[in-house]
């Protein structure tokens, strides 16, 4: 056991490499936690981070990568991490995670904001914890068959019918971020999901290179569906997708996950987050279709001018009229006030 006094202190520039060293050995880490996200919320959505490292005897022994949130349409918010599925600290030890969220804590009054949230894959400490989203993982052999012998006869005749409609899946990087794009904005509006800017997903390909890959369904030569993930430590981290409104009959995405799952085992990837869902969705149950157990998700908060946990989700009946209004409105009104919405909504 390692008495040294334990150090909680801010993160700088500086700290980057030592930070992504320290995940890559943490097994509570995950991909939303390295420290690219620090400028690529700074830079492109003009967020102030505020991250917190613990140090003992000179080594980092936990990180917790936070963002502040201001806006008057959804307050003055402390979060770990929006924008992606989840945040959270990684530490050593239970110990380290406990001062690094009491530290949290403090900063977020500190600043005087409404309320911390912690987004992670368990509680944390005494918070108060909101328990409506599950992320969806699929535990994959290294042969793709065994999987799909594993699948429903019904869910493989979905796939193969799919197949028939001339559907082929290809994946690059920053080459595809047009088709990637694109689509997103016609998708996400059909949604009524506000999207950000082009200029976000282009400071994501590049800043992490080979470590995100942009999947691609084409009918012919026509993109009809797309999906990125992620990659860290064995998992395939699926982050953002969509399909064109106009393809849907298609069932594209039997065609695009069915591939991005074999490219997955194929290439020795132990586990594949499908990502976050709001629990007894329709998305969950498209995810468990391709064998994927759901692990409870915790929203964790700290209160501080807050009388009450937030309610800032799609799910929420405040927002549903919001939602649909958005539906409707042009592309053209989307594709502008989209990103200035976008980069508000935690």
């Amino acid at each position: 056991m390692n008495d040294g006094a334990l150090r909680i202190r801010h993160a700088n520039a500086a700290d980057a490499d030592e930070w992504n060293l320290f995940l890559q050995g943490c097994p509570d880490a995950n991909f939303y936690l390295r420290y690219e996200w620090v400028r690529i919320n700074q830079e492109e959505l003009g967020h102030d981070p505020v991250c917190l490292v613990a140090e003992r005897d000179g080594a980092m022994v936990g990180v917790l990568p936070m963002v502040r949130v201001r806006s008057r349409l959804f307050g003055d918010v402390l979060a770990s991490m929006p924008f992606v599925n989840f945040g959270g600290p990684a530490a050593v030890d239970s110990g380290v995670e406990a001062a690094l969220v009491q530290a949290a804590s403090a900063e977020a009054e500190r600043l005087r904001c409404d309320y911390l949230e912690i987004r992670s894959d368990r509680p944390m400490g005494n918070l108060q914890a909101a328990t409506h989203k599950v992320g969806m993982t699929i535990d994959l052999p290294p042969d793709p068959d065994v999987l799909w012998k594993a699948f429903s006869h019904k869910h493989r005749q979905n796939v193969k019918r799919a197949y028939q409609n001339n559907l082929v899946v290809r994946a690059d990087g920053i080459a595809y971020l047009d088709v990637f794009y694109n689509l997103m904005e016609r998708g996400w509006r059909r949604l009524g999901t506000p999207l950000y800017r082009k200029s976000y997903f282009e400071r994501i390909l590049n800043a992490f290179g080979e470590d995100v890959h942009v999947f691609v369904a084409f009918q012919g030569e026509k993109p009809v569906a797309v999906a990125l993930n992620g990659v860290h430590r064995g998992v395939l981290e699926g982050m953002w997708a969509a399909v064109d409104p106009d393809a849907v009959s298609l069932q594209p995405n039997y065609v695009l996950y069915w591939e991005m799952i074999q490219f997955a085992c194929r290439n020795g990837f132990r586990h594949y987050h499908l990502g976050r869902s709001t629990a007894g969705s329709g998305a969950e149950t498209f995810k468990a279709k391709w064998k994927a157990y759901p692990k409870q998700l915790y929203w964790n908060y700290h209160l501080v001018s807050a009388e009450k946990m937030p309610g800032l989700n799609p799910d929420n009946p405040r927002f549903r009229m919001a939602i649909r209004t958005w539906q409707k409105l042009p592309l053209s009104f989307t594709r502008v006030l989209g990103p200035r919405l976008a980069r508000l909504i935690p």
